[in-house]
């Protein structure tokens, strides 16, 4: 299968890597970043309970965009650790989850259950994805591949909340986050050998 990415998975090194000097100079760690955007996030949910969905937008977008910087801070400051992978891959998907709860909070506030449904079918989608990558590693498979990772969700829900299209976005986003889990899915039984290998040791992989 051709790798298809809508968006670059990482931020453009002549772009990441002075913004990771910068902060650097200010004494954050690439945990303390990593950490920063998780808090960003649940302040996003808020609002999003709030109706604040404008507010929300903002927030999560600027947040979103620290996972762009903190392996920037990493190699700047030579911090990179597989714990701080670790840590910045769990808060990741915690961030996300939030947000998703949150929306679908919103939804059943307003007796749109359908769209709640919907909801927690992005949710299942988003952690589908993150999962397949993450079992590929450890099979010893590179799985960067997938139509809808989490920077295009990110991007399509932050767009939803910022001209109040949540209704709008949330069906494409259960649609194209569970379609991208199958795409992985064929993509690792595409790549496994027929005959049982020994295991490799643990992933430390991040994004999803």
């Amino acid at each position: 299968m051709p790798r298809i990415n809508i968006l670059p998975g990482k931020a453009p090194q002549r772009l990441a890597e002075p913004i990771g000097r910068s902060v650097a100079r200010l004494g954050i760690t690439p945990n303390m970043v990593s950490v920063f955007g998780f808090a960003g996030n649940g302040l996003a949910a808020w609002l999003i309970t709030q109706d604040a969905l404008l507010a929300a937008g903002i927030v999560y977008l600027v947040f979103s965009a620290l996972d762009f910087v903190d392996g920037a801070v990493a190699r700047a400051t030579n911090q990179a650790s597989p714990y701080g992978a670790v840590l910045d891959a769990v808060l990741d998907r915690s961030s996300e989850a939030l947000v998703l709860i949150a929306c679908a909070w919103y939804f059943g506030e307003r007796g749109e259950n359908v769209q709640a449904g919907v909801t927690y079918a992005a949710l299942f989608g988003s952690v589908a994805v993150s999962y397949m990558r993450a079992r590929a590693e450890v099979m010893g498979l590179s799985m960067r591949e997938g139509l809808f990772r989490r920077q295009e969700r990110v991007v399509l829900l932050g767009a939803g909340l910022l001209f109040n299209g949540l209704t709008a976005v949330i069906w494409p986003l259960a649609i194209l986050s569970n379609l991208t889990a199958l795409q992985r899915f064929y993509l690792i039984w595409r790549g496994l050998p027929l005959t049982p290998q020994p295991p490799a040791p643990a992933s430390r992989a991040r994004g999803g």
